[in-house]
């Protein structure tokens, strides 16, 4: 008669039971997942959407900036002349002065077409001045376009600047500053991109107009002007 098996069975043997594999799920029956709820999967979508649309954006900004190197516009007052700037008894400022502004594109790949574009001089603060006849062009690569503000005419009720307009004609010089606004859109290639509204700030340092039979006004002296795209 065969022998037992070791420890005395006499038939097969069974283990304890296996206990059953567990899930992915984590304690308290939650998934591990980003959300717990319908809604809260629909938001998690749309972030991890509108993450992916922004990173897109930024690589495709990123590629157009490299291809065509936008550099910024160039704005320079070249040449300015004041014949007349007086001020009256009753603070009314009478003045003719008309400007050579220079524009410079400096880019090789973009053009500029300029849809409106206008100035306005202002004297210790205060406009005295408007001019929105100035033309509409159409600027190509590295081109370079002149402009010809003109203000003239009499302002009333200027403000009190009286104090600063006999100390600055005293010096022989007159701070103004003149502002230009556009609205330009862009060409790439064969797309129009815009619209875009940049400001041009000049402070210029205007000569006195000369005394009748006095010498002539020392040369104006070129200046640059700030470009601001907000």
């Amino acid at each position: 008669m065969a022998g037992k098996p070791d420890g005395g069975l006499t038939g097969a043997y069974y283990g304890p039971a296996i206990p059953p594999s567990r899930t992915n799920r984590s304690i308290g029956g939650r998934s591990s997942g980003c959300c717990c709820n319908p809604f809260g999967c629909l938001l998690c979508t749309l972030f991890k959407i509108l993450a992916s649309l922004i990173i897109t954006l930024g690589v495709i900004v990123l590629i157009l900036w490299l291809v065509f190197r936008p550099n910024e516009l160039k704005v320079y007052v070249d040449d300015a002349a004041l014949t007349t700037f007086n001020l009256t008894d009753s603070s009314a400022l009478r003045y003719n002065l008309t400007l050579a502004v220079s524009i410079r594109n400096p880019n090789s790949r973009i053009s500029i077409y300029y849809d409106r574009f206008e100035a306005q001089a202002l004297y210790d603060g205060n406009r005295f001045g408007f001019d929105g006849s100035l033309p509409l062009f159409f600027q190509g690569h590295k081109n370079t376009t002149v402009v010809n503000p003109r203000f003239a005419g009499q302002a009333v009720a200027l403000g009190a600047v009286a104090g600063t307009f006999e100390r600055e004609k005293g010096e022989g010089s007159f701070n103004v500053e003149v502002k230009m606004e556009a609205s330009i859109r862009l060409k790439v290639k064969f797309v129009k991109v815009g619209h875009f509204k940049p400001k041009f700030d000049c402070k210029v340092k205007l000569p006195a107009p000369p005394a009748k039979g006095g010498p002539p006004a020392p040369a104006f002296e070129r200046t640059r002007c700030d470009v601001d795209w907000i």
